[in-house]
């Protein structure tokens, strides 16, 4: 008798234990859906199963990196529209082929990040369940579509004029040296700002700027936008800051570790001056120092008050979702700027 309830006893401590879910491991499942190769549902559901590696390569799902692609092109576009008073049917044209080409951009730029990164990405938890570490891309398969995307777009690049072409090539450098920055500095979410916002000169160029690099109001903006990226980047490195400090991996993360908030701050007041700087130079009226200017101080304050750096599902919440906020304060105060003008 004594030893059947001892058995019991044993059965249902087992039980029990077979039924919980150890927090790690509740962790990485959530995480994994983060960027981290797992990710699927919605509109990925209907694709064939031999697509869905590659949208999760492109990271399309959901299509964030897409997005901060495509804003500071828009950026570029919409601001040089207002001062130049450019004709709407012109600004839809150059928008909608920056928007095809910076589709094929992103699928382009993150298969070449993974690529590089794959080594580093099976070490860290989050990210060694994404396509090429888990071994559903090949690092061939991998590269020639990385080919292919960039291919597609640069032909986009045939749709506008000479100058956009040039414009974009520090964009091309930048983004081949990128998946390298983070072993050799801390400062890869300063290359990253540099690589997505450049688009501004891109989408500038676009509408028949000469030297836009030359422009104080629309490098005020270029400095504004690596600023959010910076600070949008940075939070999103936090999801990996564990790893990241066993595997070696540098980044503002590591180096601002548990000290980052200050500098979000600081991020964040100055991405307000540069926008004030861009508006003044520019000559824009009180819509953009409201919408754009007021916006994205409120949108980017509200982040940097509540998102909780030491949580990685907080960082991702605020990194996928607050960006949205703050792109479209600039692009809708941009906007206004232009139908007043």
């Amino acid at each position: 008798m004594i030893q059947t309830q001892s058995t019991q006893r044993k059965s249902a401590t087992l039980t029990t234990a077979s039924l919980e879910v150890p927090k790690a491991t509740t962790s990485n499942v959530s995480l994994s859906q983060q960027y981290g190769g797992i990710h699927s549902g919605g509109w990925v559901d209907v694709l064939p199963k031999s697509w869905v590696p590659y949208v999760q390569l492109s990271r399309l799902s959901p299509p964030v990196g897409f997005l901060l692609i495509y804003f500071p092109h828009l950026f570029g576009v919409i601001h040089a529209a207002s001062i130049r008073r450019t004709p709407l049917d012109e600004v839809v044209y150059v928008s909608t082929v920056l928007l095809a080409g910076s589709f094929f951009c992103n699928n382009g730029s993150h298969a070449w990040n993974d690529l590089v990164d794959a080594p580093i990405d099976a070490k860290i938890g989050r990210t060694k369940t994404r396509p090429i570490p888990r071994g559903d891309i090949s690092r061939t398969a991998a590269f020639f579509f990385a080919c292919a995307q960039a291919l597609f777009a640069a032909s986009f690049l045939l749709l506008l004029p000479s100058d956009a072409a040039l414009a974009a090539i520090p964009t091309i450098v930048g983004t081949l040296y990128y998946p390298f920055a983070k072993r050799h500095t801390h400062l890869a979410q300063v290359v990253l700002g540099f690589c997505l916002t450049w688009g501004i000169m891109v989408g500038s160029s676009s509408m028949g700027v000469e030297k836009p690099w030359m422009d104080t109001s629309t490098v005020s903006l270029l400095g504004a936008s690596i600023l959010w990226v910076i600070l949008f980047d940075t939070i999103y490195a936090h999801q990996d800051l564990a790893d990241d400090l066993k595997v070696g991996v540098k980044s503002l993360a590591v180096l601002l570790n548990g000290n980052a908030r200050p500098f979000l701050w600081a991020l964040c007041g100055g991405m307000g001056f540069l926008l004030y700087h861009s508006g003044v130079h520019g000559g824009m009226g009180f819509p953009y120092y409201l919408i754009t200017v007021g916006g994205c101080i409120l949108s980017v304050g509200t982040m940097v008050v509540f998102v909780e750096l030491e949580d990685p599902q907080s960082c991702w919440k605020w990194f996928s979702n607050g960006f949205w906020f703050t792109g479209a304060s600039i692009v809708t105060g941009l906007l206004a700027n232009y139908a007043v003008s």
